[in-house]
């Protein structure tokens, strides 16, 4: 099998408002995300890719256009967590390219989330 990856960065702001109100992830306050798309292949296409790290760009596109310096309670449907960034993430990129195979989005340098079908 063969796996790419390709790394992305976007900061914006969120509340968990569902969380208790003494709890720090309740108030206002931004991260400095880090969304990884991982894709695979058990062959590679005529040009020797799993996919071409250009045709990417788009997710960058899309990144900036609607995630970057945006309130992600506004953006995104239910909690703003970096699991439910990971699945929307996942959804979008699969409707467009078949081989994606997991999403990583981390908020903090030490903390990552997964979404992996």
């Amino acid at each position: 099998m063969y796996r790419i990856s390709k790394e992305f960065h976007f900061s914006a702001s969120h509340r968990l408002d569902h969380l208790p109100e003494d709890h720090q992830c309740a108030r206002l306050h931004g991260h400095n995300y880090v969304v990884v798309v991982e894709l695979a292949a058990s062959d590679l296409n005529a040009d020797g890719f799993v996919r071409d790290y250009h045709e990417l760009s788009a997710l960058k596109a899309y990144i900036d256009d609607h995630f970057d310096h945006r309130h992600l309670n506004d953006v995104l449907a239910g909690p703003s967590t970096a699991e439910n960034l990971a699945r929307h993430f996942f959804d979008w990129c699969h409707a467009r390219w078949p081989e994606t195979a997991a999403i990583r989005v981390s908020e903090t340098p030490k903390t990552w989330a997964e979404y992996r079908p």
